[in-house]
């Protein structure tokens, strides 16, 4: 076990938005996979599986009634309505992670990162995932073959609202390479990882060396 593992700190909310077809689900997918301390905000939504997809891995798929009742619980960090389905964040095992020192990943869109920046700012960085160009974006949209051509369009229409947000974001990584993009992200968090305010065991650290006397 590394030494910056033993120490106490307060995890962070790292939150990944773009465009449907930038590539924020493959680099989130594999930055968890990657890091042992970090692990994904499993979010609720309204929506259908989609084929492949397993409910509480992707996402826990609930009716619109039981969504409706956890909003009028208070108990989404941030919810929002997304390609005509609602999508929320669970608020109680994300606070409980980051109070123990652990790290939560959110994939969503500009709405939660909003939402959850408002509600928990000192504890939030915001990553936004840009695509290459827009015919690569239609490009990605149409290859992965999960959603008729209908949705394809809406969803491209809605990328130009999504990326005009990109200057609300802490970070802005262009993924026209995906092992160079991935490998930003994870510098990001890395970075992120060791600021001072997320590690309180510097201050009783630093205040012991300069009481050592040589």
């Amino acid at each position: 076990m590394s030494n910056e593992r033993r120490r106490p700190r307060r995890g962070l909310m790292l939150v990944i938005s773009s465009p449907s077809g930038a590539g924020k689900t493959s680099l989130s997918r594999r930055l968890v996979a990657d890091h042992a301390d970090l692990s994904l905000s499993i979010s609720a939504t309204t929506r259908g599986p989609r084929p492949g997809e397993q409910d509480g891995r992707e996402y826990h798929f609930v009716s619109p009634e039981a969504f409706e009742q956890r909003v009028a619980e208070n108990a989404f960090l941030e919810w929002a309505d997304v390609h005509e389905h609602r999508y929320g964040s669970p608020k109680a095992p994300v606070m409980a992670a980051v109070a123990a020192g652990q790290d939560v990943l959110f994939d969503i869109d500009w709405q939660g990162a909003q939402a959850i920046a408002a509600s928990a700012a000192e504890d939030v960085v915001r990553v936004f995932i840009l695509p290459p160009s827009m015919a690569e974006l239609s490009r990605r949209l149409h290859a992965r073959a999960q959603d008729a051509e209908d949705v394809i369009q809406r969803r491209l229409g809605r990328a130009y609202d999504e990326i005009g947000r990109w200057g609300e974001y802490d970070y802005v990584i262009l993924n026209e390479d995906y092992d160079a993009a991935y490998a930003e992200l994870a510098h990001i968090y890395h970075a992120e990882r060791l600021r001072r305010a997320r590690n309180p065991w510097l201050a009783p650290f630093v205040r012991g060396l300069l009481g050592e006397r040589l």
